[in-house]
């Protein structure tokens, strides 16, 4: 017996052309369209925090929706294939724009150690790996670290338990990616307080540039 392979969203069987999600619901995703409106939505979240050259998300957050389905089954059920293929997605879209063009590397937010064996993978590896193929970018998980285990969160209640608020991380050295551009990628913004964690490590680097890019972003 053969299970069939099933949309990630709506649980729904795929068909032979579909892939991770069913063209129904692809086409029902909430996208941002951040990028090529130039939108400043995402920077505003850390104004006055992290300096980004440019920051956007492909896909608006709510509870109980499509988009909260796809990043529960990446997150928790070892669905990895989705975060390639945001990234797949994302990619396209970046690799017309002149300013992400100019990335040189891309840096996914890391996992603390322990959860990292736990759950088995990052879940934004697959999605910074693809996004940095479509740009000719490097792929850089060694140079930002987690040092320290902060509470494992859960969908339910508030979303900004989505950050990890009071998370500690450290760059492991700079040499390698002073002067260059660097994307940070991550799965969802919403208090920023991941990201202005991330980016005060590195931005410790000497003359880079800093942009953001997340899978979605909670409204």
């Amino acid at each position: 017996m053969f299970f069939p392979v099933v949309c990630n969203a709506c649980s729904n069987v795929l068909t032979d052309n579909e892939q991770i999600i069913c063209i129904n619901c692809r086409h029902q995703l909430p996208v941002t369209n951040f990028h090529f409106d130039d939108s400043e939505v995402v920077k505003r979240i850390v104004y006055g925090r992290v300096k980004l050259e440019k920051a956007t998300a492909l896909l608006h957050f709510s509870k109980k929706g499509k988009v909260q389905q796809l990043l529960h089954n990446l997150k928790y059920r070892g669905h990895k294939g989705i975060g390639g293929f945001f990234g797949k997605w994302l990619g396209k879209e970046l690799s017309t724009i002149d300013a992400y063009k100019q990335v040189d590397v891309v840096v996914p937010v890391p996992l603390y150690k322990t959860k990292l064996r736990k759950r088995g993978y990052n879940q934004v590896e697959q999605f910074g790996k693809v996004i940095a193929k479509s740009l000719n970018a490097d792929y850089n998980d060694k140079v930002l670290i987690k040092t320290k285990a902060t509470k494992t969160k859960v969908f339910e209640g508030r979303l900004s338990r989505w950050n990890d608020d009071g998370a500690v991380f450290a760059i492991s050295e700079n040499k390698s990616l002073e002067g260059k551009h660097i994307l940070l990628v991550d799965d969802i913004i919403t208090t920023g307080a991941t990201v202005e964690a991330c980016a005060t490590e590195l931005l410790k680097i000497d003359n880079i540039k800093l942009s953001l890019a997340t899978m979605a972003i909670a409204d």
